[in-house]
C-alpha cells in the first residue's frame, strides 16, 4: 500500500465516519435522555434515502400512509387519554388538532408535490419534512407508556420496533436498491485525492449539525432541560420538566438526524430497504466507544469505525464487517476493567 492509496482510504473512512458520528451522536442523545438503545435508529435513514429515491420518480412515497397511519393513532390515544382523565371536550379537541394538523399538511403537500417532479433540493426538504415527524409518534406509541420500565425492557421494545420498521420498508419500498443522485457533480483534485461535491457536502453538513447540537444544548432553554433530563430525571420532574415532552423531542432530533443521514449517503451507495439496520449499527459501535454518554468521543468513535471500515474492506474486503463489530469487545471488556459495576442499575 503506498501513500496515494492510503490517503484514497482515509478520505472514504472519514466521509463514512462522518456519516456514523451523526447517527452515533443521535443514539447517544437518545440513550441519554431516556435510558433506550434505539436500536431503529437505522430506518430513519433508509426512510430519508428511500423517500427522497420515489419522489425522484414522482411516486407518492409509501412514508406519507404511515405518517398518516401513525398519526391516527396517536389522535387516538388523545381521545382515550382526554376521556379517561376526564378532561373537557374542548381542551380534547385542541389535543387532537394539535396532533393531527403538521402531519395532515405535511402528508397533502407531498401527495400534491410528488408528481411535479421539483427540484432535487426541494424534494430533500420534503423528505426532512416527513420523516422527521416519525420520532415524536413513535416514541408516544411504543415508549412513552413505558418511560419508566428497565433498560432491558426497552432494549426489547426497541427491537420489536426495528422488525417493524423493516417490515414496513420492505412493504413501502419494495426489495430493489435506490441510488439517489448527488447535491453537487463537482470534483476537486486535491494532491492524489479527487473530491467530489456530495463528499463536501457530507462534511459541511455533518460540522453544521454537530455545531447546531451544540448550540442547541449549551444555549437554549430547551437544550438545558434536555441536558437536565440526561443528568438527573427524577430532579428534572420536581423541577418542572415533563419527561414525555423531553423524550418526544429527543426522538424528534433523533428522526432529523437520520433523515439528514439517509439523504447524504444516498447518492454514495444503493440503499435497500433493509440498509439502514447495518448502516445504523455502526453508529451504534461508534456510541459504544463513548460508553453511550460522551458526545466527543462518540464522534471520534464514529471516526474510527469509517476508517476500520475502509481499511478492512482493503485488506480483507469480506470480513470488513467482521471487523468493524469486533472492535467493540476490547472496548467493553476495557471499559468494564476500568469502572466495574457491583449492582445492577
Amino acid at each position: 500500500m503506498d501513500f496515494s492509496i492510503a490517503s484514497i482510504l482515509a478520505l472514504d473512512g472519514v466521509t463514512n465516519g462522518a456519516i456514523y458520528a451523526l447517527l452515533a451522536l443521535a443514539t447517544v442523545l437518545v440513550f441519554a435522555v431516556t435510558r433506550i438503545i434505539f436500536i431503529p435508529q437505522g430506518e430513519f435513514v433508509a426512510f430519508g434515502a428511500l423517500t427522497l429515491a420515489l419522489f425522484q420518480l414522482g411516486k407518492v412515497p409509501g412514508t406519507v400512509w404511515f405518517l398518516l397511519v401513525l398519526t391516527g393513532l396517536a389522535a387516538l390515544a388523545d381521545l382515550v387519554n382526554g376521556f379517561r382523565h376526564g378532561h373537557s371536550p374542548r381542551r380534547i379537541v385542541l389535543r387532537v388538532l394539535h396532533t393531527v394538523a403538521y402531519p395532515v399538511l405535511i402528508s397533502a403537500l407531498a401527495i400534491w408535490a410528488a408528481p411535479h417532479n421539483f427540484p432535487l433540493l426541494v424534494q430533500a426538504l420534503l423528505t426532512l419534512a416527513l420523516v422527521t415527524p416519525f420520532g415524536s409518534l413513535i416514541y408516544r406509541l411504543a415508549y412513552e407508556s413505558l418511560a419508566d420500565a428497565t433498560v432491558l425492557v426497552l432494549l426489547i421494545v426497541s427491537v420489536g420496533v426495528h422488525f417493524a420498521l423493516t417490515g414496513l420498508g420492505l412493504l413501502f419500498f419494495g426489495a430493489e436498491g435506490f441510488r439517489n443522485p448527488s447535491f453537487w457533480d463537482a470534483r476537486f483534485n486535491v494532491g492524489p485525492l479527487m473530491l467530489s461535491g456530495q463528499t463536501l457536502i457530507i462534511f459541511l453538513a455533518s460540522l453544521a449539525l454537530i455545531v447546531s447540537l451544540w448550540l442547541f444544548f449549551e444555549r437554549s432553554l430547551y437544550g438545558k432541560a434536555l441536558r437536565a433530563t440526561a443528568v438527573n430525571r427524577l430532579g428534572a420532574r420536581l423541577m418542572g420538566i415533563s419527561s414525555d415532552s423531553a423524550g418526544r423531542l429527543t426522538f424528534t432530533m433523533a428522526a432529523f438526524i437520520g433523515a439528514l443521514s439517509g439523504l447524504l449517503i444516498g447518492p454514495t451507495t444503493t440503499v435497500f430497504y433493509d440498509s439502514g439496520f447495518l448502516i445504523g449499527l455502526k453508529g451504534f459501535v461508534a456510541a459504544v466507544f463513548a460508553g453511550l454518554s460522551s458526545y466527543p468521543q462518540a464522534l471520534i468513535g464514529a471516526l474510527a469505525v469509517g476508517l476500520l471500515e475502509s481499511f478492512g474492506s482493503f485488506w480483507a474486503s469480506a470480513f470488513k464487517e467482521v471487523i468493524v463489530f469486533s472492535s467493540i469487545i476490547p472496548v467493553l471488556l476495557w471499559r468494564s476493567l476500568r469502572d466495574p459495576h457491583s449492582e445492577e442499575h
